[in-house]
């Protein structure tokens, strides 16, 4: 999102959503309490070295948008845009500073009955910006855009569209009044999108807070006088988030996106690369079958999201025998897929697992995912360990994502000498070890394991 390179989130979307998900229709006190207790629990993760970790891609549930026509007349009653109209026509045609800005904004507040020039200043940018206004020449003159009802639906959400990330990118220049609240504007948005029927002040307060916590790394004399400021800069900010048509009060009172709101950051969320469906874009998973969905994974054309509500459609016990169906017939690529989607499932899923351990290529996983959930389970040998890199790195040739596959096996084995586990994976009984090795061989980013892997090539060969 616009001002997403923060160095912290209010919170762990992933965990927040799955969260969601449980509560269900559980009162609005219970959810209260448990989602308290997740901005508690994920503020230590909030700051991380790791490289990739500013462009994670995200899963947020699926959401139901108002139809465009409704979505479009609304545009036209937003204060915001309305103020913006108001004050292009205040313009007219008149010289401009140096700098294209307004030279007399404390006149423009006057006389429109606008809070300040602050105020003045966002609504000059969104009037420039989306063309009511146009600057040539040191003059500002009437621009090409007419804001009238009778433009297209999908041409005034297009204006919305610019109007939302002109507002956020403001947040670069204090939009809210408050430092903080602007840091983490772009994660705050996103959380309440992921929480359709909002959250409570105090919840959005201790996440900012924590997170503030950890990515900045402030000091208590710090966090405690921020403490006592933040909820009047939050509540302050709320209200200017109302006033550009982003947030509104749910019937319970707590803060929560409008319908516009709702639209606009699902289309920031879209352009950082985030899965961020409607219900009608993955209901059409709900009844592929097991081999349709993997195959679709595959391929690149199902989101994470698909998943949920492909398991939401079935038990789990149904949904790990059809999945571990699938990946015993399958090559890697099958066997990863379904070994990420079984990830999702609990020990209700125990019995279709435990059954798989019957299976030469799939055993490994079971006993995997069995340890995980303290199940009985047979033991991993370290060949075990080695087996399971060699078939996780597979898969991902086979999803087309090799080069992706280097820093996941970094991650493979934490603190492990790289260029020893390569040597074990040309000792290993898979099929794909050559091709795995041979992928290391040549992309790998460390000279010395790559050489490893060339070298381990041709051992297994000779074998």
């Amino acid at each position: 999102m616009a001002k997403s390179g923060n160095t912290g989130n209010v919170f762990d979307l992933g965990e927040l959503r799955r969260l969601v998900d449980e509560l269900g229709t559980a009162p609005r006190e219970a959810r209260a309490a448990v989602l308290d207790e997740a901005v508690a629990g994920d503020a230590g993760d909030a700051d991380c070295d790791c490289p990739s970790c500013g462009s994670e891609v995200l899963s947020f549930p699926p959401v139901e948008l108002a139809p465009d026509a409704e979505l479009a007349r609304a545009v036209l009653r937003v204060p915001l845009v309305r103020d913006a109209r108001r004050l292009a026509a205040w313009t007219g045609t008149r010289q401009v500073t140096p700098e294209c800005l307004l030279p007399d904004p404390f006149l423009a507040a006057a006389e429109l009955g606008l809070p300040g020039p602050a105020r003045i200043h966002l609504l000059w940018v969104v009037a420039v910006n989306t063309g009511m206004l146009r600057i040539s020449r040191g003059t500002a003159a009437p621009g090409p855009l007419v804001l009238t009802g009778d433009l297209p639906a999908r041409a005034l959400l297009e204006f919305w569209d610019g109007v939302v990330m002109d507002v956020l990118d403001r947040a670069d220049e204090s939009l809210t009044g408050s430092a903080v609240v602007d840091e983490h504007l772009a994660e705050m948005l996103a959380t309440m999108y992921a929480v359709s029927d909002g959250l409570s002040p105090a919840t959005l307060v201790k996440g900012i807070l924590q997170s503030h916590e950890v990515a900045c790394e402030a000091r208590p004399a710090q966090m405690r006088q921020l403490a006592a400021s933040l909820p009047g800069e939050l509540a302050a900010a709320l209200d200017l988030l109302g006033y550009c048509g982003l947030v509104e009060r749910s019937p319970a009172g707590w803060p929560r996106l409008t319908p516009l709101g709702v639209w606009a950051v699902r289309q920031d969320l879209m352009r950082e690369g985030h899965d961020a469906p409607t219900g009608a874009e993955v209901a059409v998973f709900a009844d592929l079958g097991a081999g349709e969905l993997v195959e679709a994974i595959v391929k690149g054309s199902a989101a994470p999201s698909a998943v949920t509500v492909w398991l939401e459609s079935r038990g789990p016990e149904t949904a790990a025998r059809e999945l571990l169906g699938v990946a015993a017939s399958g090559a890697a690529g099958q066997r990863g897929v379904v070994s990420t989607i079984l990830e999702e499932l609990g020990p209700e899923a125990e019995v279709p697992v435990r059954e798989a351990l019957a299976e030469p290529s799939l055993w490994r996983y079971a006993a995997s995912w069995l340890h995980i959930r303290d199940l009985p389970a047979p033991t991993l040998t370290p060949a075990d360990n080695t087996w399971i890199a060699v078939d996780t790195l597979a898969s991902l040739i086979h999803q087309g994502r090799a080069p992706e596959g280097m820093g996941e096996f970094a991650a493979l084995e934490p603190g492990e000498d790289l260029v020893r586990l390569v040597e074990e994976m040309a000792l290993v009984e898979h099929p794909d070890a050559i091709v795995v090795l041979d992928m290391l061989g040549v992309h790998h980013a460390d000279a010395a394991v790559a050489k490893a892997a060339r070298k381990a090539v041709m051992k297994a060969r000779s074998r």
